[in-house]
């Protein structure tokens, strides 16, 4: 299939409207969670819905597998966005993005795509709690928040703005919540503490590391991530992430890449047992350092039946 990247042909007026389709691509390699990424990493694959088209999900899987060249999976849809303006171009025409979730295994980009595999964590390095709370939450955001927090224009609004923060990024020996993936970015785009929220004023100034992306690609990127770490709570979609057979602590490290932060061993593993979602295979994985680890796979009942309710994946805390 031959590649565009032309947009849908559609007058540039206050009335036009286009609809693009976004895909958040996800796969976990070695403990990291990987996106999907095209243009140099600043952008998802996405692609314009065209009346030729028989549905948003055709289309999407067109598109992908013209940019990237890597068949999508298991897929569902996450959000359309369409707040006016979400490019930075106020003069052009509206833009409906309707963004899409797909979990997948990586493999590599063939040659003539320009698309590669990019770490979720460049985009988001305050979402990694895995080696505890990243340092420069408490040297560099709080402060910012805090400041921006006191700027408000009333002493009700100071307080309600700074009990946001305190709420979303767990200050205050408040709890962390990594649900809030989607909250935490656009308190940070309102803060003007990321480099999007200063597009289309001519000031793209970041205070907070991170990646920036193309339009709103990183916020769609932020809504991906929450519902799969909502998800992997309830359902066991973790599996289109693994390979067929793997080791229990394989599994743990990729509930806790996905999740940002780390589970106990023991919880987890009793989880796993009562919930029945694995069994064993029989071989042993040969390249194990130390004790050699049984390998495991899913149950097949599990995996025919994963769309049920009360198949859980908890993720147990620390």
């Amino acid at each position: 299939m031959a590649r565009s990247t032309q947009k849908s042909s559609a007058p540039a007026s206050g009335n036009a409207i286009t609809a693009d389709l976004v895909a958040v691509l996800v796969a976990v390699t070695e403990g990291t969670p990987r996106i999907m990424t095209i243009a140099g990493g600043s952008a998802l694959p996405s692609g314009p819905f065209e009346f030729s088209h028989r549905s948003l999900q055709t289309a999407l899987r067109a598109w992908v597998e013209a940019q990237t060249g890597h068949p999508l999976g298991y897929v569902e849809q996450l959000y359309t966005f369409a707040d006016p303006g979400r490019s930075g171009d106020v003069k052009g025409p509206h833009s409906v993005s309707i963004s899409y979730l797909g979990l997948t295994r990586e493999d590599r980009v063939g040659e003539g795509f320009e698309a590669h595999w990019s770490g979720w964590y460049d985009y988001f390095p305050w979402e990694d709690h895995r080696a505890g709370a990243p340092a420069f939450l408490a040297k560099m955001v709080a402060p910012k928040l805090k400041a921006w927090a006191k700027s408000a224009p009333s002493p009700t609004l100071q307080r309600e703005r700074w009990q946001r923060c305190a709420i979303t990024f767990g200050l205050d020996d408040r709890d962390w919540n990594e649900e809030l993936v989607l909250q935490r970015y656009e308190l940070l785009y309102e803060a003007s503490l990321i480099p999007e929220a200063g597009r289309g004023n001519g000031r793209e100034a970041s205070v907070v590391p991170g990646k920036p992306m193309t339009a709103d690609h990183r916020r769609i990127l932020a809504t991906g991530i929450a519902r799969l770490r909502a998800k992997i709570k309830y359902r066991p979609v973790v599996f289109e992430l693994m390979p067929a057979e793997f080791t229990l602590l394989q599994l743990q490290r990729s509930v806790e890449a996905l999740a940002g932060r780390l589970v106990h061993k023991q919880n987890f593993r009793r989880l796993i047992e009562q919930q029945e979602l694995v069994e064993e295979t029989g071989a042993i994985a040969t390249e194990a350092v130390g004790r050699p680890a049984k390998l495991f796979r899913f149950r097949y009942a599990v995996l025919a039946e994963r769309a049920v309710a009360g198949t859980k994946l908890p993720l147990s805390r620390t």
